[in-house]
């Protein structure tokens, strides 16, 4: 085996390790087989050849493979695609992100920088990939910054709202979820006032306290009932629509 093949190997066991890191639960041989494009049977192989090197990959016949706790890759093994990855991300929180999260991702683009090869660092720097802004953003009356608190920790929101009739109403909320759209943020949220879950513009939110109550669930399982409900919807829509 030649060297670039021996490096296509190991970028290659590098990226298995990766898929597995970011994985919640078990990852088939399959799944990894069709990101990386290789066979199964190469997958078989690479995960054997990696735990005889010492890496803690469990797998049970049927379900798929985990990564055990206590292993981790050195940091910053970044190539070109992720660089970029990281940068574009950037200029979209740059240009859609509240005011905190912009300077975050301007600081997070320079520690990265100054720990990378000075080789690469151009690849990062000099990403030649934009985001364009189509519309000019709504502008909020609170700082969104206390949103993105209150989901990182998982406490209710009490708000005031005004609605599309120019209608306020005090709620409390639970918050699970803060969307960047081109010209508006969208919180998803448990509404108590109404028993279900609601859409809030941020742009429409004139008042929000963090409140001591913690989320009566965990955020996690929320948001997978929110995301079943908007499945069923939009398939009962399409479904409406086959039978005009």
């Amino acid at each position: 085996m030649d060297y670039h093949c021996q490096m296509r190997r190991a970028d290659r066991l590098l990226r298995l390790v990766q898929i597995l890191r970011r994985s919640r639960g078990p990852v088939t041989a399959a799944h990894i087989a069709a990101e990386l494009e290789i066979t199964v049977r190469t997958v078989y192989r690479d995960v054997a050849s990696l735990i005889g090197n010492g890496v803690p990959i469990i797998g049970e016949a049927g379900v798929g493979y985990v990564l055990g706790e206590g292993f981790d890759l050195p940091p910053l093994m970044f190539n070109a695609d992720e660089l970029e990855a990281l940068m574009l991300g950037a200029r979209l929180v740059a240009a859609r992100g509240d005011r905190a999260l912009s300077l975050a991702a301007a600081d997070a683009v320079t520690k990265i920088a100054a720990v990378l090869p000075k080789s690469l660092r151009p690849v990062l720097l000099e990403a030649p990939l934009v985001s364009t802004r189509y519309r000019e953003p709504l502008l909020d009356h609170i700082d969104t910054a206390l949103i993105r608190t209150a989901l990182r920790e998982q406490r209710k929101l009490a708000i005031a709202y005004v609605d599309e009739k120019g209608e306020t109403t005090e709620r409390i909320v639970w918050p699970l979820m803060l969307g960047y759209l081109e010209d508006r943020r969208i919180l998803v949220a448990w509404c108590e006032l109404r028993s279900d879950y609601r859409h809030f513009r941020t742009d429409r939110i004139t008042d929000a306290s963090i409140m001591a109550d913690r989320l009566p669930k965990h955020r996690d399982s929320l948001l997978k009932l929110w995301r079943e409900l908007e499945a069923s919807h939009s398939a009962e829509l399409i479904g409406d629509k086959s039978r005009v």
